[in-house]
């Protein structure tokens, strides 16, 4: 004998999603345009429905209904009844089954035929007609969970900006490769907060850990035919789902245990958990995209429609479409996502993916806009770590230094700047001066001080550090899209050599070159950012566009570590501590009340000021920076810099050796860092040394000790 089916009740509009009370679950969907919402149940993530009830509630466009004796572990998907009107911008086909925009969970079948496009075929005319094959079978499913986890004394580390180190990495390609992770962790949450990983990431001084994309993720059609993934993530399903591929436990549901214990364990370490969150878009694509959620619930309302063809998405993202924030029920499945991820899943803030497109009034951006303005106001976003990355593909699109406090940005200007320079490119001396003491010509006019600027040379997208010092051209073969996709502008090799070489010589330029990048990310105000596996210098055989790579390409190789260049990042990055790269407001030149020393001048190498002839002149690459302040340093036994603040950083970035007259403001100076080699020792200088030497294309950087202090 068949069960009965289970009791629907009228239910409550609000919360939207699927929730679980004392009785059973309350169901509330959002749909302007659809006439019918049913609810279909799942036994099995790969069967047939056991139940299809129409959710009998109403609340002006809010579907609802309360669903007796059914509760967490629920398996669930959506049909949306409607009018398939796609010159209307309607696309409404019960016979697809749509993901809960709201769910905590998303559940995946096996392998099948997937039928997951509304339409069938295209005419002429551009017209789809619309499919009723039923996809029920192979369809992704939302599940309902619980919030019942033990928190503990659980509590955000709320690092200041001005101590902020930022580690930008891929869950499964952090430790899918680490030999210290037990094999079942690796690649995974749980991996990710095991005591190797983490007494890495304290060795280096990180302080907060910027993970890719973890929303629930559909890879795109083109990269399934080619039997690849989107390795990267920046194609979301689910905004409020952490993505089941990076779980240990892959029962259905489990993933979000498992992010909470991660996020648990780094937490008591110290580190901050930031998410990289992808609202501009989603992965349903443009109009010949599948169908998955949004689109079938409510086209009109989630996506901005170009208003000459509504069967035609506005696209300022590159990704076939650009979700409709100003429209406030999109708004809110924005915001309602930040913050349950906030308060349920206590991240400690988001870097937003192409940020410029959710901020746009029609064709342009609104520093004002709707969603910055709700940012702004919210009690529980407003004190997270806000990121932009200030520019999406569409025109006006391009916005540094254009997001309000207290947004912090990428700031590409920085690393073009540094790339630029350091190739030998002439003419960047006064660019490279902003990008060194913290970006004031982008955010100071705002009322915005320098750790609004993200100091970084390279992120996931484009060459590792290694490969940028290493190949003058992208190797994407891999990618099938027959090399064209990745920048064709980004090597700072430029020396003549592509490519791995047997010359020691070669080898040493470039190992030179990492560490002036990395000496030169530590001495700037700012926020600096790193690349996971940067340290160890990490290669993707000159990959710049690794999207689609889940294999080798990307996974971090620990056991092929280079242990000299590990072993310098940690101890460049121990400069961080001193006082004058963590100041909240901007250098002025002047000497403070009480000071020896200005806080920042300008050096010639023969030790003069820097005349405004040296800062016009294309053909400056040598120059001086002393950062000065009442702080002295001292030296532990072991040689390793343990409170300081004045420093003299020399740089050289042209081909020949350059010698620089040291200023007379101290006896005599201690070496902390020399890019010619791999030196990981202090040394000071003779009292009577008034000259340094650098090599050409190196960086040093010289402090001045209690001990000589004048």
């Amino acid at each position: 004998m068949l069960a009965p089916p289970p009791i629907v009740l009228p239910g409550q509009a609000f919360p939207l999603g699927a929730h679980c009370d004392a009785t059973g679950l309350n169901v509330a969907v959002y749909s302007s345009s659809a006439t019918r919402i049913e609810l279909c149940l799942f036994d099995r993530v790969d069967g047939p429905p056991t139940a299809t009830l129409s959710l009998p509630g109403r609340s002006g466009h809010v579907h609802h209904g309360h669903v007796v004796g059914v509760g967490v572990g629920q398996i669930y998907g959506l049909r949306v009844h409607g009018s398939y009107e796609p010159r209307a911008g309607l696309r409404h086909n019960p016979h697809k089954l749509m993901v809960d925009p709201y769910t905590r969970a998303i559940a995946w079948p096996a392998q099948g035929r997937e039928l997951h496009h509304d339409y069938r075929a295209v005419d002429a005319a551009g017209e789809p007609t619309i499919d009723t094959r039923d996809n029920a079978r192979t369809a992704p499913k939302s599940m309902v969970v619980g919030d019942d986890f033990e928190w503990g004394d659980d509590r955000l580390p709320a690092v200041p900006w001005q101590d902020t180190l930022i580690y930008e990495l891929h869950v499964k390609g952090m430790t899918r490769l680490h030999p210290g992770v037990p094999s079942a962790l690796r690649g995974t949450y749980a991996g990710l907060a095991t005591p190797p990983v983490i007494e890495h990431l304290q060795s280096l001084g990180v302080t907060t850990v910027e993970l890719l994309p973890v929303h629930e993720i559909y890879d795109e059609p083109h990269l399934r035919l080619r039997k690849l993934t989107n390795y990267w993530g920046y194609s979301t399903l689910g905004f409020f789902a952490p993505t089941a591929r990076y779980a240990a436990d892959q029962r259905p549901g489990a993933a979000v245990r498992e992010f909470k214990a991660m996020v648990r364990g780094l937490h008591a370490a110290g580190i901050e958990v930031i998410l990289d969150v992808v609202y501009n878009h989603s992965c349903e694509g443009g109009p010949l995209g599948p169908t998955l959620s949004l689109r079938g619930l409510d086209n009109r309302t989630y996506y901005a429609l170009r208003h000459d063809d509504l069967r035609e998405y506005v696209d300022v993202t590159g990704c076939g479409n650009t979700l409709h924030t100003r429209h406030p029920q999109t708004l809110q499945l924005v915001l309602d996502s930040l913050r349950y991820w906030a308060v349920h899943m206590h991240v400690d803030g988001f870097r937003f993916d192409l940020a410029s497109a959710l901020a746009r009034h029609g064709p342009d951006f609104d520093r004002w806009s709707a969603f910055l303005g709700a940012v702004h106001q919210d009690p529980v976003l407003s004190r997270l770590k806000l990121i932009a990355e200030p520019w999406d593909v569409g025109p006006g699109g391009y916005q540094i230094g254009g997001f309000p406090h207290p947004w912090a940005e990428w700031n590409g200007k920085y690393r073009d700047t540094l790339r630029k320079f350091w190739r030998g490119e002439p003419g960047q001396l006064g660019e490279l001066g902003f990008r060194l003491t913290g970006s004031a010509d982008l955010y100071q006019r705002a009322n915005r001080g320098p750790q609004a600027s993200i100091n970084f040379v390279t992120c996931h997208d484009g060459f590792t550090l290694r490969d940028l010092v290493s190949h003058a051209r992208k190797h994407n073969l891999a990618n099938g899209e027959q090399n064209r996709d990745g920048s064709d502008h980004e090597s700072s090799a430029n020396w003549g050599f592509e490519g791995p070489s047997d010359d020691p010589a070669i080898e040493e330029l470039r190992a030179r070159m990492v560490r002036n990048f990395v000496a030169s990310l530590t001495v700037s105000l700012g926020v600096p950012m790193l690349c996971a596996g940067d340290e160890i210098g990490r290669s993707q055989g000159g990959n710049n566009n690794a999207y689609c790579q889940d294999n080798e390409v990307s996974w971090i190789a620990w056991e092929q570590a280079d242990a000299s260049t590990l072993g310098f990042f940690r101890h460049v990055l121990r400069l961080r501590k001193a006082a004058v790269l963590r100041r909240r407001t901007f250098f002025t030149g002047a000497r403070p009340p009480g000071s020896r020393l200005h806080d920042l001048r300008w050096l010639h190498p023969d030790g003069r000021e820097l005349s405004p002839h040296d800062w016009a002149d294309p053909q400056t690459q040598a120059f001086g920076m002393l950062l000065g302040g009442d702080a002295i340093t001292d030296l532990d036994a072991q040689g390793h810099v343990i409170v300081g603040e004045s420093f003299l950083t020399l740089i050289n970035a042209s081909a020949r050796p350059v010698r620089f007259q040291l200023p007379a403001v101290a006896r005599a100076w201690a070496r902390i860092i020399d890019t010619r080699a791999a030196d990981t020792q202090a040394v000071p200088l003779p009292p009577e040394q008034r000259c340094y030497d650098l090599v050409p294309r190196s960086l040093a950087v010289l402090w001045l000790t209690a001990a000589q202090a004048t």
